[in-house]
């Protein structure tokens, strides 16, 4: 057999720059990348301490301290390193304990001034601005809705009439977004639920507007034990992916779940993961609006109030999970990705989940 390859040339075989301390706190090696990175030789930094090496704050001892009792690796952001006062180097820090009580540090560099992360400031702003406007558009929607009324009520010309009722029509519909924006519905404690109990009232809202213009398959994955969760908000949030791929002109579409193992989700690293997708043969998401989709009325089509996908992956805020997505015409797929724990509720699967077991995961209209 060949002699094992020695750690630090396993080490050196890695691009991200990692560096590892003992159980004291102080560093016993370095790979080349972080070295470089740094700026120093990799022959000077063992036996410094690891937090002597951030050059502003206090944010590695205060990881460190903390890292025992996580569930897992643990993020810092923006962290800046440098060694003996040289120039500091930005990185996104991931921390995790060994087992002999030892540290791992990855350094992930980033730029000194990346500006606010958009899809956390962007989205803030745009919800107090909008949230402003749609109270000064209530009143004048208001008038409008009166106006249409008493017209429609004095026009006898089926023309005009129509005209009328369009003008109604969206009234209402402008009335009923302004009022989506000012009242939000509030959250409400989460629950043990069954994820495809909630998939197949989402099937039935789809079967109840696409009819057979639309084939709707399973792909279940029947030993997911129970999420916590918000049934409703879920339902909402799954139905407005699904009515989006309809509306996209897909001719098939197919609501999957699996379990996932070892999920990281924004900083946190969850033991196990439902994985959820929702995978259609529509148009596919149009490249113009590729960064900004989950934006608040960001809309692909002329009709839609771009509400549906900002209001999908707020759910997926509420429930500690993301949502995601990759498109191409002919193929596109959202990715909701939602922490689960297997002590929640009795696990029993419902009825909807042993139909759609019994039909072989495929549910065809």
């Amino acid at each position: 057999m060949p002699p094992p390859v020695p750690a630090d040339a396993v080490l050196d075989t890695l691009v991200t720059p990692v560096l590892l301390a003992d159980r004291h706190g102080r560093v016993t090696r370095c790979n080349q990348a972080f070295a470089r990175w740094l700026g120093v030789s990799q022959k000077r930094l063992p036996d410094q301490p690891l937090v002597a090496l951030e050059a502003e704050g206090d944010s590695l001892r205060s990881a460190l301290q903390a890292l025992d009792d996580a569930d897992g690796p643990r993020r810092l952001r923006r962290v800046a390193l440098a060694f003996l006062g040289g120039e500091p180097r930005f990185a996104d820090v991931w921390l995790t304990r060994e087992a002999d009580g030892g540290t791992l540090l990855e350094a992930h560099p980033v730029d000194e001034f990346p500006g606010e992360d958009p899809t956390r400031a962007l989205p803030l702003a745009l919800s107090a601005a909008l949230k402003g406007l749609a109270h000064e558009l209530r009143n004048p929607l208001a008038g409008l809705k009166g106006a249409a009324q008493l017209l429609g009520r004095r026009t006898v010309d089926a023309d005009a009439r129509e005209l009328v009722n369009l003008i109604a029509s969206e009234v209402q519909r402008l009335t009923q977004l302004v009022e989506q924006l000012l009242s939000p519905a509030p959250p409400r404690p989460h629950e043990p639920l069954n994820i495809h109990g909630v998939l197949e009232q989402v099937v039935r809202l789809a079967e109840q507007e696409a009819g057979w213009a639309v084939r709707l398959a399973r792909d279940y994955d029947p030993s997911l034990p129970p999420l916590r969760g918000d049934p409703d908000r879920l339902v909402q949030a799954v139905w407005n992916l699904v009515r989006n791929a309809i509306q996209a002109g897909a001719a098939n579409v197919n609501l999957r779940t699996r379990a996932e193992y070892g999920v990281r989700i924004g900083e946190q690293v969850h033991p196990l993961a439902l994985r959820m997708e929702i995978v259609d043969d529509g148009r596919g998401v149009p490249e113009a609006l590729a960064e900004q989709i989950f934006l608040p009325l960001v809309s692909g089509r002329a009709d839609g109030s771009g509400l549906g996908l900002a209001m999908a992956q707020q759910v997926a805020r509420e429930h500690r999970g993301s949502l995601a997505y990759r498109s191409r015409p002919g193929h596109t797929v959202f990715t909701l990705l939602l922490p689960l724990s297997p002590d929640d509720g009795d696990g029993d699967p419902d009825s909807a989940t042993d139909v759609a077991v019994q039909r072989g995961g495929e549910h065809e209209r």
